[in-house]
């Protein structure tokens, strides 16, 4: 996996995957920041959030589970010292759908968090304490 992150002046940024895919980034108004995009450790809490739910998705459709909505819901908690490292990370997976049986949802959250993914799982093995919990609701 490779990515580049380049200056575009100011305090904002532009980060290209190896898959050919960018995303501009900014820094807080305080900071020099414009707004341009989301502040790298937004982006860091997203992609926590996207792999998760990458996990939990495939596992609830690899169940046969009809699903019709999946949102992960994360509220992240910061050290008050420099470097403001994540101390705690809440995922609340709220998913919609059919017949949803709650043992498998239960089941793809639980796999997802204790052997899946791979970005809540390193900043767990690094201190961060993180929450899983999830909520099935009927499709709307």
């Amino acid at each position: 996996m490779q990515a580049t992150v380049e200056w575009t002046g100011e305090a904002s940024f532009l980060a290209e995957a190896g898959s050919g895919h960018s995303v501009q980034m900014d820094g807080p108004p305080d900071h020099g920041g414009q707004n341009k995009g989301p502040r790298p450790m937004e982006m860091l809490l997203m992609g926590i959030g996207g792999c998760a739910s990458f996990d939990v998705m495939s596992i609830l459709q690899k169940g046969r589970q009809q699903v019709q909505g999946c949102r992960c819901e994360l509220a992240a908690e910061r050290a008050d010292a420099v470097p403001s490292v994540f101390t705690k990370i809440r995922m609340r997976f709220v998913v919609s759908g059919t017949d949803l049986k709650e043992s498998q949802v239960r089941r793809a959250v639980s796999l997802s968090a204790e052997k899946y993914c791979s970005a809540s799982i390193m900043l767990e093995r690094a201190g961060v304490e993180i929450s899983h919990e999830y909520e099935i609701v009927e499709p709307g």
